[in-house]
């Protein structure tokens, strides 16, 4: 079990920077054809200071930056369902703003007799001068007692 004295708790904040690139390759896979999401001039033309960021962009740059914070609340990733996730956004980001992700854990719980638990964290994603960009929710489930195929 998950001890509960998580919640509140959160890996230390962390910082990247969003390259167009990395942008324009997301886009390209998911088969975003606008101009203001591919080409910075046309971005710049529609009011934006460079490409703005998509949507669920912001949950792969945090998905990046793994915290080990599941580690260290003793959960094996084997046992992990991604169960939900939640945007809330305050402004558009953009290529090459530095952001910053705040995660916390608010709240851990079960169900099913204890077969699952629940780990509910979220994430405050700010800009450079501490001004709110989004908010990032995510539930995870971990499957207890359950074995794998080979039945370890």
């Amino acid at each position: 079990m998950i001890d509960p004295s998580w919640v509140g708790a959160g890996p230390k904040p962390f910082t990247v920077e969003v390259e167009a690139g990395r942008l324009r390759l997301f886009n390209q896979v998911l088969g975003v054809r606008e101009a203001v999401f591919t080409d910075p001039a046309a971005a710049r033309a529609a009011g934006h200071p460079d490409l703005p960021v998509p949507p669920t962009f912001l949950f792969g740059l945090e998905l990046e930056h793994p915290s080990g914070q599941l580690a260290e609340l003793g959960i094996d990733l084997g046992q992990v369902l991604h169960v939900e996730q939640g945007f809330v956004y305050h402004r558009t980001a953009h290529a090459g703003e530095r952001l910053t992700f705040a995660p916390v854990v608010t709240d851990i719980y079960t169900r099913q007799g204890g077969a699952l638990e629940f780990v509910v964290r979220d994430t405050a994603v700010t800009g450079a001068g501490g001004e709110p960009v989004a908010d990032l929710h995510q539930v995870i489930a971990v499957r207890h007692g359950v074995r794998d195929e080979e039945g370890a």
